[in-house]
């Protein structure tokens, strides 16, 4: 005689009950479990540049929020594209973060990557703020930026520029440029660290940099021509802005952290909170200073709010450059 079986009949409803709180127990990227293993920060340029120095003292100081490590990971290349669409494609559950910068928008409107920044990525905090400063070699004749406008008048095109193209260390140089009334010839470098030693060498004679350079200044190896924030900053204080010299250009750059779509709101928020204690430790703000960079936090709905504002800013940038190739 076969033996009888037993069936446990549940209602539908608490059946779905309980399948609902399954899954909010067990769900991927839930901030209730988050983080329980190592984060990985891409930083879309090469070690030593400005950026990874801007991003790199953060990082002891979110793994002290965050109680898991967080490791950076350069990935240089095509004016900071691959790192950018490396960090697009990762999983969505926190572990991958992007540490960018105002370049997401002067590549994708200058035609160099298809990524666009809202399509690809969630704002998690904005972090800094490093203004621009114009830059050139000891051994080329201008002792003000007054005295290379001039020259640059009389050689329209000829006077060389390392930037990364369709990126912000060419966005600034042009627009400055483009203020004075002059055109120069622009040769592509990938990231701070390659341009200045272009610099240095002697390989090309003008390029955007910053604060980080003022020892090779100080040493008689590069001279600051004019700062490009919006008044004298600490450390450049014998550097007179554009402004101040009669342009009416501001350009700063600034850094923040991004996750890609989809990642849950919950493990953005811890995100957030980490950054958000993070750079108000005294010596996150040392160690900026260092970089000439100035603490500016933004959460994830101001933040939003900016990325939003510098785009349109920089396709009517672009635009008027004569670089606008993808709307």
């Amino acid at each position: 005689m076969p033996k009888q079986r037993t069936f446990l009949y549940w209602p539908a409803k608490a059946l779905l009950s309980a399948v609902a709180v399954l899954l909010a127990l067990t769900g991927p990227g839930k901030a209730a479990g988050f983080p329980d293993h190592a984060i990985k920060l891409i930083v879309p340029w090469g070690a030593g540049g400005d950026t990874d120095l801007i991003f790199r003292p953060l990082l002891p100081l979110l793994q002290k929020y965050l109680g898991q490590p967080v490791v950076i990971a350069n990935v240089g290349g095509a004016s900071g594209t691959v790192g950018e669409r490396e960090a697009a494609k990762a999983t969505p559950d926190g572990y991958t973060i992007f540490g960018a910068h105002d370049y997401i928008h002067s590549v994708y409107f200058a035609g160099i990557t298809d990524i666009k920044y809202s399509e690809a990525f969630e704002p998690v905090c904005m972090i800094a703020s490093t203004p621009s400063v114009i830059t050139v070699g000891a051994k080329t004749p201008w002792k003000t930026y007054k005295e290379l406008v001039a020259d640059a008048k009389k050689r329209p095109g000829q006077i060389v520029v390392g930037a990364t193209l369709g990126s912000t260390s060419q966005y600034s140089i042009a627009l400055a440029a483009k203020a004075a009334g002059i055109t120069f010839k622009y040769v592509p470098y990938q990231g701070t660290a390659k341009r200045m030693n272009a610099l240095l060498g002697g390989h090309i004679q003008v390029a955007d940099s910053n604060l980080t350079q003022k020892s090779k200044v100080d040493a008689g190896l590069l001279r600051f021509l004019a700062n490009m924030a919006d008044k004298r900053t600490e450390g450049l204080e014998n550097v007179p802005t554009l402004k101040e010299l009669g342009y009416n250009v501001e350009y700063s750059v600034n850094r923040g952290l991004m996750v890609p779509k989809g990642t849950p709101a919950d493990v953005i928020a811890k995100l957030n909170d980490a950054c958000a204690k993070a750079t108000k430790e005294p010596d996150y703000a040392k160690a900026m200073l260092l970089q000439g960079t100035s603490v500016r936090y933004e959460g994830p709905k101001d933040y939003a709010a900016y990325l939003k504002e510098t785009d349109v800013q920089t396709k009517d940038i672009a635009k008027s450059l004569g670089l606008l190739k993808r709307e």
